[in-house]
């Protein structure tokens, strides 16, 4: 074994798939690339997700209360990429970057065409949101493109380099405390 510094520890637990996180305020939507979030819960779904005041989001986030996370798929990788080095600020990223705005149903920021899913949220509980920049969303509406022939997603490995989703196992018939969560 050799050993790292503490401080790296989210390159090794950085699980979720790096996603993009849309808000919109007074009528301007913005997208950012967001790879710190979890599930909290299943039911209500819950979404813990870190957006700080250094994100042009978080300003939003905090006055609208809602959000959609977007979650792009490994042919999207350069704009995912791009999309986290520039601010909402300074440029309309949906131009910048091509992507296709669609109006959610629940909430005000919008959906993107291009990615795999759109999970619409509002935020539930924002009690570590000034200590941590953790906010807790819950999930109200989800899109998906089961058309879409790229499905795999990609994963930070905290040092600027990405794992790509590859096989999928199923091994559905050994979780046999959690078939409610099997559809």
């Amino acid at each position: 074994m050799k050993q790292m510094p503490a401080s790296k520890a989210y390159r090794l637990l950085e699980a979720g798939p790096i996603v993009l996180v849309t808000t919109a305020q007074d009528g301007r939507p913005n997208v950012m690339t967001m790879g710190f979030h979890m599930v909290v819960q299943h039911d209500p779904p819950l979404i813990g997700c870190v957006i700080g005041p250094w994100d042009h989001s978080h300003a939003a986030l905090r006055a609208t209360g809602e959000c959609v996370i977007a979650i792009p798929t490994v042919d999207l990788a350069r704009k995912v990429v791009d999309i986290g080095n520039c601010s909402g600020t300074e440029v309309d990223k949906f131009a910048k970057f091509r992507l296709t705005l669609k109006p959610a149903k629940e909430v005000g920021a919008p959906l993107i065409a291009e990615c795999l899913a759109n999970i619409e949220c509002r935020v539930a509980d924002t009690t570590l949101a000034d200590r941590y920049n953790l906010f807790v969303l819950q999930a109200v509406r989800i899109w998906t493109d089961p058309e879409r022939k790229e499905r795999r997603t990609l994963h930070h490995n905290g040092d600027g380099t990405f794992t790509v989703d590859g096989r999928t196992i199923d091994l559905k018939e050994r979780m046999v405390l959690w078939k409610q969560f099997q559809d």
